[in-house]
């Protein structure tokens, strides 16, 4: 059973940054070139939305609302999925989570338990 474990999240005034990680557990995800990876926020009230995603060929997709602010990459050789967040801004206030699936899936299979980021 693959588990993900968020990472990096916390306080911040806007303006700033953070950069977010996710380890997965029992297998090499970051490194399994057949898995598709991504980060999924909620913010209190409101229903959960793609941030980014990289596929297995490293290619990336950005939510409008975080393009040029925010950058996904991963690792694996320390098996880890990245979240480099500048620029923030109150809007982006939102519990945090990583989630990963083998790439033909139609939904993500495995979810972290998320991180919280506050921008003030």
């Amino acid at each position: 059973h693959v588990q993900l474990v968020e990472s990096g999240g916390g306080s911040v005034q806007a303006g700033g940054s953070l950069r977010l990680s996710c380890v997965a557990s029992e297998y090499n995800i970051s490194g399994d070139t057949h898995y598709c990876m991504g980060w999924f926020r909620q913010a209190p009230g409101k229903e959960r939305e793609g941030v980014a995603g990289i596929d297995s060929f490293r290619r990336t997709s950005y939510a409008d609302s975080v393009k040029g602010r925010f950058t996904i990459s991963k690792d694996g050789a320390v098996n880890t999925l990245y979240l480099q967040m500048n620029n923030l801004n109150p809007e982006d206030t939102a519990m945090y989570y990583c989630a990963a699936k083998p790439c033909w899936y139609p939904d993500y299979k495995y979810w972290g338990q998320g991180t919280q980021v506050t921008v003030s």
